[in-house]
């Protein structure tokens, strides 16, 4: 029995070399070979040789077009097409747990694609590259949690929530869980998203519980 081809993953050729491609082919092979790296390796492991290599790319023009293995993983986890490109829409549903559950569960999808399994290594590995992280951090991590915390405060402002779900401690919680189920398990299903929901979020921000409501100014600076 064989499995269907991951639709993201890089074609091979019959003689199990990947294939020469050229301009946005190459570019998207190249980017997905980046993140397929890191989720396989570590940073400190990420090369232009070993992305060329699985990418089927010759070494040369990856250095004329990126200045460090760095820089290029910051273009493929930020692409809108191999990374996380711009965030969703905010759900308004009128409905907390709806919202969470749409919002939530499309962030598990997003663990299961080659640029979710990028971000958790990133993630674990934060401290030894705490700038690189950090712009990450500033064009992937806080324009969804920015999202997140308009779905607590809709439902604040609706009564349905109260004000402490705003608070840094509490809105954080949520990503959290999903990123850790989705550590243990190696992904996390529909139903484990709706059972986080029911039974550790919404119990949590329905109480209002948590710390003090954030500023803006502290918002910006909420952690992973």
């Amino acid at each position: 029995m064989t499995s269907a081809p991951d639709p993201q993953a890089p074609d091979a050729a019959p003689s199990g070399r990947p294939p020469r491609r050229h301009g946005a082919d190459l570019t998207r092979a190249i980017h997905l070979a980046t993140l397929a790296e890191l989720a396989d390796t570590s940073l400190e492991e990420l090369s232009f040789e070993r992305i060329a290599a699985r990418a089927g790319a010759g070494k040369a023009s990856l250095y004329r077009r990126w200045s460090t293995p760095a820089g290029l993983l910051l273009e493929a986890l930020t692409d809108p097409v191999s990374g996380f490109g711009d965030p969703p829409p905010q759900p308004r549903t009128g409905s907390l747990r709806t919202d969470l559950v749409r919002l939530l569960g499309a962030f598990a999808d997003a663990l299961d694609r080659p640029h979710g399994r990028a971000l958790r290594p990133l993630l674990a590995q934060r401290a030894r590259h705490p700038e690189l992280y950090a712009e990450v951090y500033r064009r992937v991590v806080l324009p969804h949690k920015e999202i997140l915390l308009g779905v607590l405060g809709a439902a604040v402002e609706r009564g349905e929530a109260g004000p402490g779900a705003l608070g840094v401690r509490t809105a954080a919680t949520a990503p959290r869980l999903v990123i850790a189920a989705h550590m243990e398990h190696g992904t996390v299903p529909r139903d484990e998203v709706e059972a986080l929901v029911d039974e550790v979020l919404m119990p949590l921000f329905t109480a209002g519980g948590g710390g003090n409501v954030p500023g803006p100014e502290e918002r910006s600076t909420m952690g992973a």
